[in-house]
């Protein structure tokens, strides 16, 4: 019998930034944080990467200068970002939508696409007013709207990975998980 002591560590090492995509509720900044502390990386959170640039937060960007200025922002702190040390780096909802941005996150990254489904993204968002998306009218309807118009989009992302309602712990594993199987890497970036 074989002790574990012995056995290959199953989590991998990266050699480029672990872009975390999806809507506003589906744990990228939760998954984030814990699949940077099992590979021993920095976590990155682009909003408040954003935030410290502009000097405001997301909901003031939105408010005084609209969302067309907030992604020019946001496309310029992530490109930055990319180009700095591995890291895994949680985007905000409506980055990945950005052809400009998608694209420098395709090619620079491996992308992870956190789904999750109706339910569970209404549950996570519920009384949070921060998401300048959903104070705009009816929330599950909005988020309804963005999924139809979202996940196919998301759908490019180098890897899928469902949060469901599990929990933390076992989304992050499915995660690492993901990103161990060479086969579901992009070229050049295969765990080791």
């Amino acid at each position: 019998m074989t002790s574990s002591a012995t056995l290959p560590d199953p989590t991998p090492t990266v050699d480029r930034m672990i872009v975390l995509v999806g809507l506003m509720g589906a744990g990228k900044s939760c998954i984030g944080r814990r699949v940077a502390q099992r590979l021993s990386i920095p976590f990155v959170d682009a909003d408040a990467e954003v935030e410290t640039a502009a000097g405001c937060s997301v909901a003031d960007i939105f408010a005084k200068y609209g969302e067309e200025a907030f992604r020019d922002g946001e496309r310029r702190v992530i490109a930055r970002l990319l180009d700095g040390p591995p890291a895994v780096l949680a985007t905000g909802g409506g980055a990945f939508m950005d052809d400009e941005t998608r694209k420098l996150i395709l090619d620079g990254s491996i992308s992870v696409w956190l789904r999750a489904d109706l339910d569970t993204l209404l549950e996570r968002t519920a009384g949070r007013s921060h998401r300048p998306l959903l104070n705009l009218g009816n929330p599950k309807e909005t988020l309804s709207k963005l999924i139809d118009q979202r996940y196919p989009i998301y759908a490019e992302a180098n890897l899928v990975v469902d949060t469901g309602s599990d929990s933390a712990t076992v989304t992050c594993n499915r995660v690492i998980e993901a990103l161990t199987n060479p086969h579901n890497l992009p070229a050049a970036t295969a765990a080791s």
